[in-house]
């Protein structure tokens, strides 16, 4: 059970750059058939806030480019959009792709960044979205949401064994991103990948540090600073067995 992170120093508002450069590190880390393979928050056009331009409705070309890389790959996918919200507003989105091109999960960001405006210009989603992968209940989240600890409680209580956490995080913060993953998978008794974007928009600079870690919180892949792809071999009977071991999560009270 294989997981990749492609960590993409992402061209400002160019889907094609974009869209190309991925298939070019998706098929440089040669993914074995049935593996997870996750892209950042909007990593098609980077942060914006231009939402009315940069959105799609489902079935658009995004979507379609989902769909032919996760069959042309044989892989799972799972990367950031935007939808429109119908309010005229935007919704920023986790979506993923089986192998056979279908769609398996769409996940609408519930915690807007509203330090930097995003609440103006995206609506927030209302629901936790989980999906089924080689044996393992995966729950996505983006960036912000990272924050709020209510949230991956509740995808646990609904089963969730693995987060994935798609971001477009600034490097100015990025202790705190280091240190929410690590805590997330620590008190959920969880997997957790963390997709971060590198390199420069308009306005700020990304550090990355993807990072893949352990529901013990022992890190074992980090992307450092740099465009690449990360991966590791997930175990699931060792994660059921440390829940088993040491079943904190029986006394949860809330």
């Amino acid at each position: 059970m294989n997981i990749f992170g492609v960590q993409l120093d992402i061209q400002w508002e160019n889907k094609a750059a974009n869209f190309a450069r991925v298939r070019e590190l998706i098929a440089g880390a040669a993914p074995p058939s049935g593996s997870l393979v996750v892209l950042p928050e909007m990593f098609a056009t980077g942060f914006s806030m231009d939402a009315r331009s940069i959105a799609e409705y489902p079935g658009g070309a995004t979507e379609k480019y989902f769909a032919d890389l996760a069959h042309g790959f044989s892989i799972y996918i799972l990367g950031g959009m935007v939808t429109p919200s119908g309010d005229g507003r935007g919704t920023n989105e986790a979506v993923a792709f089986s192998p056979d091109g279908s769609l398996v999960a769409r996940y609408a960001k519930i915690h807007p960044f509203s330090f930097s405006g995003e609440n103006k210009y995206y609506a927030a989603g209302e629901e936790i979205s989980l999906f089924d992968w080689q044996g393992f209940r995966v729950a996505p989240f983006i960036c912000y949401d990272l924050r709020f600890p209510e949230i991956f409680r509740a995808a646990v209580k609904k089963g969730a064994n693995l987060f994935v956490v798609i971001a477009n995080w600034p490097a100015a913060r990025e202790e705190h991103w280091l240190a929410l993953l690590r805590a997330r998978a620590i008190e959920n008794q969880a997997y957790i990948l963390g997709v971060n974007r590198c390199g420069d928009d308009p306005k700020l600079h990304y550090s990355g540090r993807s990072q893949i870690i352990d529901p013990r919180g022992e890190i074992i892949a980090d992307g450092g600073h740099n465009e690449g792809v990360i991966s590791a071999e997930l175990d699931l009977a060792a994660l059921e067995k440390y829940r088993a071991d040491f079943p904190a999560l029986a006394d949860m009270k809330l």
